[in-house]
C-alpha cells in the first residue's frame, strides 16, 4: 500500500548500499537506481551522498528515511486490520531483541510461530536492549526483548522469563576449578565485558556495585559487542567473562568452556516491551502470549 519509491528508499537507507537493496528487494540495481533519483526528483534534493565506493544519508535524506519508517509501519499496520477483518491472522510482524535472546532464546519461538501461522511475515532486527527499547518506542518494532526493564516513557514491559548468569572461562584459567565465585574473588581477574548499553553490562555492573566492587575497578581487558565475541576471547584464556546459562550450553557440553556459578547467585528477568500508545492487533497480542509462554518454557 505504501509508495514503492520509499519502500526502495528504506532499503538503500538501511543497507547504505544500492547493490544490497536491490539483492534484499529482487531488483536490479539500475531499477533500485532510478527509483531513488525519481524521488529526489520530486522533492528537489538529493537524499545520499554519493562517496568513493559508498554512500551516506544526507540531512533531507535524514528527515525523509524518519517519515519513511512511519509511513511502512502505518501501512503494515493497515494491512494487518485489514486481514483481521477476514479473520486470518496474516501480514508482517517486527519484533527486535537484544543479541543474547536473538541468538540463544528466540528462533526456536520464531519457528514454532511461524509453523502455527505461515502467513504471517516476521522480520528480526538484532541489537543491544538500549537500541532495541529505542526503537520500540519510535514505533519502528512492534515488540522488543530486552534484558532489562524499559526506561523510557510510553512502554508497556512485562516479564517474559527468568534468566541466571554465570561466569564462564577456559578450562585452563585459574577460576575453572573454583566451584563458585564472589564479587570480590572475580575482581582480581581478567574480566572480558559487554559493551555500555548491553542489558548484560546493565545487571552485571549493578551487581558488582551491590557488592563492594565498583565496576570501573574490575580488571577489564576489553569491551565486546556479542556473545559469540565473548566466548571467542574467553576460550583463549585471557579472562572470564558473564554471561546467560542459555549462551554457553552448548560449550559446557563439549567441554570447551567451564562455567562457574556466582555466589551469591545473579539472576535476572527478560522483558517483553511494545509501545502503550500504539493499537496492538491481534497478531501482536498473540505473539505476544506465544512468546511469553514459550520462553518461560525454554528458561531453567
Amino acid at each position: 500500500m505504501a509508495d514503492r519509491r520509499l519502500q526502495v528508499f528504506h532499503a538503500v537507507a538501511k543497507h547504505l548500499s544500492f547493490t544490497r537493496a536491490a539483492d534484499a528487494l529482487f531488483m536490479t540495481q539500475p531499477a533500485v537506481t532510478f527509483q531513488i533519483k525519481q524521488l529526489e526528483e520530486q522533492y528537489s534534493t538529493r537524499l545520499f551522498e554519493r562517496r568513493h565506493g559508498s554512500i551516506a544519508l544526507t540531512p533531507a535524506g535524514e528527515l525523509v528515511l524518519s517519515y519513511a519508517e512511519r509511513i511502512l509501519a502505518l501501512s503494515d499496520e493497515l494491512e494487518t486490520r485489514l486481514s483481521e477483518m477476514t479473520g486470518e491472522m496474516r501480514g508482517p510482524l517486527l519484533v527486535g531483541a537484544s543479541t543474547t535472546i536473538a541468538e540463544f532464546m528466540l528462533p526456536r519461538v520464531l519457528g514454532e510461530f511461524n509453523a502455527l501461522y505461515p502467513q504471517v511475515r516476521a522480520r528480526l532486527i538484532v541489537a543491544n536492549s538500549e537500541s532495541i527499547e529505542s526503537r520500540c518506542a519510535e514505533h519502528t518494532l512492534d515488540v522488543g526483548l530486552i534484558e532489562a526493564p524499559a526506561k523510557l516513557s510510553g512502554l508497556t514491559s512485562q516479564i517474559c522469563c527468568e534468566d541466571e548468569l554465570l561466569a564462564v572461562c577456559a578450562p585452563d584459567y585459574p577460576l575453572a576449578g573454583m566451584a563458585s565465585a564472589t564479587p570480590e574473588v572475580l575482581a582480581d581477574y581478567e574480566f572480558i565485558s559487554r559493551e555500555p548499553g548491553s542489558g548484560t553490562r546493565e545487571i552485571t555492573d549493578t551487581y558488582f556495585r551491590a557488592h563492594q566492587v565498583p565496576p570501573d575497578q574490575l580488571k577489564t581487558q576489553m569491551e565486546l559487542g556479542s556473545p559469540e565475541a565473548l566466548k571467542g576471547v574467553v576460550s583463549t584464556g585471557l579472562g572470564f567473562a558473564i554471561v546467560s546459562r542459555a549462551v554457553i550450553e552448548k560449550e559446557t557440553q563439549l567441554g570447551e568452556l567451564v562455567a562457574i556459578p556466582l555466589n551469591p547467585p545473579l539472576k535476572r528477568s527478560l522483558y517483553l516491551v511494545h509501545p502503550r500508545d500504539r493499537f496492538q492487533s491481534r497478531l501482536i497480542g498473540t505473539f505476544i502470549d506465544f512468546a511469553r509462554s514459550k520462553l518461560k518454557e525454554l528458561s531453567p
